[in-house]
């Protein structure tokens, strides 16, 4: 439908933003060239030319119309690389001047420059150019020209997990472990997995280095169960980072999270195990999920906060291209890293087909929420715990034992070896994590009282398992192992 002059004030009244700018004039091809590359380098948008930056309509003398039509024109045809089709339209407004309505869509051969060779993007109402080659290598990412895991890392084939790779090569494909580097080479290559220039990609590096943590640090997975619904600065009940191999830090993170739920007991025997109060198969599709389809061009760790309402997973970048978070619950998907997606298909992660883990893990709980943070640069699934009421168990220890009968049996020296023996780790964690901490602390990170913790130390200590340096107020804890 044509454009009346009423539709076009509620089009402007919002003001100037990243999907919409303001021109009274316009005399410069190349600057308005630049400004449809920011456009068409982000989601498109439209330049409203004969409105003021204050949102009035001055509009343009009808003699300035083909003017700038043909500077329209020409910017888009032979400033702009690659060229760009736009569409204008011209709105009569009633003092007889005219508003010329320039729609830029979102580009589909991306980046796009100006005639100079800049690369702009829009960020708000205004645009910037592109400055890291971070930025660069997203943009040809989302034109799907390169992608993340396939980036060349500083790690040889000498950094390849050989007993991992031999039992994946032979599992997956029935081929036996290459004899030669020269054979290994190649063939880690065909397998997209290592560069031309004969060093390992980050898909080989994250499913089958070794120690990827060593090669990138940043590339992990960060855990922590908080008190309450908020995070603290110092307060928490259980931490612990993963790293290593894909399956190593999916197996642990897991595991992770399903220790610090709720056990129900859901009409079972009471000698039966009590269920976890969230399926097991949610948080498998949501761990796959952030572990394949987060941005790697992100240098940040995927991050679990577990509350007593909530468990957060947040992963480093928002949803690709024209993603929304309607879309991937309808079981819509971006494949942002398809050499990572193709081997976790083949049994790395359970893995169920691309686009299902979303729509899975809301089937089987409905009750997530997910946030789109393109600001923010971040993707955060929410699941939301229910209140449960006498039917379950919630560790206090990182371990799962209850906490009235850990505590009752340490205080009564009744306590099994292995009960015993991972509240004793558990203690030694946090003293390697805060060498100044206190017996109370620790008490009130494990859930237990001062007393347990004053047994459980002197055992350690007997056993030379730590020893303190200094002084009972102002001394500190050293981990002897």
């Amino acid at each position: 439908m044509p454009l009346d002059e009423k539709s076009l004030r509620l089009q402007i009244a919002p003001g100037e933003d990243s999907s919409r700018q303001f021109k009274t004039d316009i005399r410069n091809a190349e600057s308005l060239a630049s400004e449809m590359a920011a456009f068409a380098n982000s989601e498109g948008g439209t330049i409203y030319i004969g409105v003021a930056d204050d949102g009035t309509l001055p509009g343009l003398p009808a003699k300035d119309v083909t003017r700038i039509n043909q500077l329209i024109s020409n910017a888009a045809s032979q400033l702009v690389r690659s060229p760009l089709t736009v569409q204008t339209e011209n709105l009569a407004l009633k003092n007889g001047k005219i508003v010329i309505v320039l729609t830029v869509p979102k580009g589909m051969d991306k980046p796009y420059f100006d005639k100079n060779g800049v690369i702009w993007l829009k960020t708000g109402s205004d645009k910037r150019r592109v400055n890291s080659k971070e930025e660069l290598r997203r943009l040809f990412q989302l034109s799907d020209q390169f992608h993340a895991d396939e980036l060349p890392t500083k790690a040889g084939i000498d950094k390849l997990d050989k007993l991992r790779f031999r039992d994946f090569l032979n599992k997956s494909y029935g081929q036996e472990y290459p004899d030669s580097p020269a054979e290994i080479l190649r063939l880690l290559q065909n397998m997209n997995l290592a560069t031309d220039g004969g060093v390992l990609n980050l898909a080989g590096v994250l499913m089958f280095a070794e120690r990827p943590e060593w090669i990138k640090p940043q590339f992990v997975i960060k855990a922590i169960r908080y008190p309450g619904n908020e995070i603290h600065s110092t307060d928490y009940i259980d931490t612990e980072d993963f790293a290593g191999p894909f399956p190593k830090m999916f197996e642990g993170a897991l595991a992770f999270i399903m220790r610090n739920l709720h056990k129900v007991q859901a009409g079972r025997g009471v000698n039966a195990p009590g269920l976890p109060e969230i399926p097991v198969s949610v948080f498998e599709e949501l761990l796959v999920n952030a572990l394949v389809h987060r941005d790697y061009l992100v240098s940040a760790p995927i991050r679990i906060f577990i509350f007593d309402n909530r468990i957060e997973i947040v992963s480093p970048g928002h949803l690709p291209n024209n993603l929304t978070v309607e879309k991937i619950k309808a079981g819509n998907s971006n494949i942002r890293n398809p050499i990572l997606i193709s081997y976790v298909a083949k049994g790395l992660l359970p893995y169920h087909g691309l686009g299902s883990g979303i729509k899975r893990a809301l089937t089987d709980w409905p009750d997530i929420d997910f946030k789109d943070d393109h600001e923010g640069c971040l993707f955060t699934a929410s699941v939301r715990r229910r209140s449960l009421k006498g039917d379950s168990t919630l560790p206090k220890t990182s371990f799962g034992s209850p906490n009235g009968s850990l505590e009752s049996s340490l205080e009564n020296g009744k306590s099994s070896p292995e009960s015993s023996l991972e509240t004793g780790e558990r203690i030694l964690h946090l003293m390697r994590m805060t060498p100044s901490i206190t017996t109370e602390a620790i008490g009130e990170a494990i859930g237990i009282s001062k007393r347990a913790v004053v047994k459980q130390i002197a055992k350690l200590r007997g056993n030379d398992r730590v020893r303190r340096i200094g002084s009972t107020k102002r001394g500190q804890w050293e981990v002897l192992d």
